[in-house]
């Protein structure tokens, strides 16, 4: 996501999950030698009839992506540590540039001399603050999703390719910000003293609006949708939404390997647009066990009505971030509003204040913000493993995750940066799981975990 979005915290959780197959040598014994075994999946006893021991099965699994691979994939997600730092400045010092160059206040003179309307002095100024600060955040925009998905082997575009797809993300975004940020000012120059209540309730209801409207007008935008074919895999993704009373008729596919290697799926919509989609690195790379134990989480989000809990949450965030930018707003503007040209809430050339204090909040609640969404996401693995019984298409989901997230953290890095529940965590979570269902006649049957 680029430096605009988060600076302006529009964007909710679209859940990503992937997977990888476990393989091992068949069995031998010879005539002259005592009998010897190696692990296979395909061919151990059923797992009720070994001791299972759930940390050992935690352990050999995250030991599978070891050496040069986990170093890889610790360094891109500790890296996103210090990018998330660098974002902040860098959205801090644009903004600073802006009102303490008077440029911010230029752009609202132009908007002024273009029309006397208040009202419409708002869109003007947000078009062009928007295209301005796009332009000179492309160079980290470039480098965070462009070069280093290259560097660390995640990406599947060529530069021209990425450039449409930024072109559509720019229009969309721009056409998202005018109204939003139109609304907003609406709300303060109606009531100046409240408008940060008002604010964060547009905020909320447009975080609801993109919510309907995502998988059926934005999501194509970027990737071509079309039913999946039908087969075992799709009866059996149907009759497992059936079975948890999700309504949907259809499952997707959308191309997302034009873009990158990652394999994702979603359950995703609202009052009526709900719909059921996996991309096509999904299908190509994982079988069905481990297409159902990802599809079962995804329906874990709907049927627990996640969607509403992360409005009601990030609502009470916003909320706080609304009322913690109207006093800012009023400190900064009575020490240094002389300088800026900028005095008056309601004055638009003031944005550049509201976007800087909007990233020193955002910053410093990052954790609270992630532990809403990583408790919600814990919340669907339980879901899902219960509803599709897949615990080690599950932990072999979650190794395929280390292309991009380090497995192992700290808890303190985990509480910090982690908007999922770390790798460990998450397998740990399906080995107990599975410990208590051996005797169940299909986990019975099911493939042996390492030990």
């Amino acid at each position: 996501m680029n430096g605009l979005l988060s600076w302006a915290r529009a964007a909710l959780l679209v859940l990503t999950f992937a997977m990888v197959s476990a393989g091992g040598a068949q069995a031998q014994a010879g005539p002259a030698a005592a009998p010897t075994a190696t692990i296979d999946v395909h061919t151990l006893p059923p797992a009720s009839t070994m001791q299972f021991d759930p940390e050992k099965a935690t352990n050999a699994y995250l030991a599978r992506v070891s050496g040069a691979a986990r170093a890889k994939s610790d360094s891109y997600f500790e890296g996103g540590y210090v990018l998330q730092m660098v974002d902040a400045v860098y959205a801090i010092v644009i903004s600073a540039l802006l009102l303490w160059l008077r440029i911010s206040a230029r752009m609202r003179d132009l908007a002024q001399g273009l029309t006397r309307s208040r009202f419409w002095q708002v869109p003007i100024y947000i078009v062009q603050y928007i295209v301005l600060v796009t332009i000179v955040t492309l160079p980290l925009t470039l480098y965070e999703d462009y070069f280093r998905e290259h560097v660390f082997g995640l990406s599947n575009q060529n530069l021209l390719q990425w450039f449409g797809d930024f072109g559509t993300d720019f229009a969309v975004n721009l056409v998202a910000f005018v109204v939003l940020g139109t609304l907003i000012y609406s709300a303060i120059h109606g009531s100046r003293r409240y408008w940060w209540a008002w604010g964060a309730a547009i905020a909320v209801l447009f975080l609801i609006v993109g919510i309907v409207i995502e998988p059926v007008f934005i999501a194509p935008l970027f990737n071509h949708y079309e039913p999946l074919k039908a087969g075992p895999t799709k009866d059996r993704i149907l009759s497992l939404a059936r079975s948890e009373g999700i309504p949907v008729t259809n499952v997707y596919e959308f191309d997302a390997s034009r873009q990158s290697k990652r394999i994702s799926a979603n359950v995703s919509g609202f009052l009526g647009t709900t719909r059921i989609s996996l991309n096509d690195n999904l299908l190509h790379r994982s079988n069905d066990r481990e297409i159902l134990a990802v599809l079962g989480h995804e329906m874990g989000h709907y049927v627990l009505d996640h969607a509403t809990r992360i409005i009601l949450m990030e609502g009470l965030l916003y909320l706080v971030g609304f009322a913690f930018a109207a006093w800012g707003f009023n400190v900064l503007t009575d020490l240094f509003g002389g300088n800026w040209d900028v005095r008056n809430i309601d004055d638009p050339a003031g944005l550049p204040v509201l976007a800087a204090l909007a990233t020193v909040f955002f910053l410093i609640t990052t954790p609270i913000d992630n532990t809403i969404v990583r408790t919600t996401e814990a919340q669907a693995d339980i879901f899902g493993v219960n509803a599709a019984r897949q615990p080690d298409g599950f932990a072999e989901a979650t190794l395929q995750l280390s292309e991009y997230r380090k497995l192992d953290p700290s808890p303190l890095e985990e509480f910090v940066f982690y908007d999922h529940p770390s790798g460990r965590n998450r397998i740990s979570m399906m080995m107990r799981w599975k410990a208590e269902h051996l005797k169940d006649w299909d986990i019975e049957a099911g493939p042996v975990s390492p030990q």
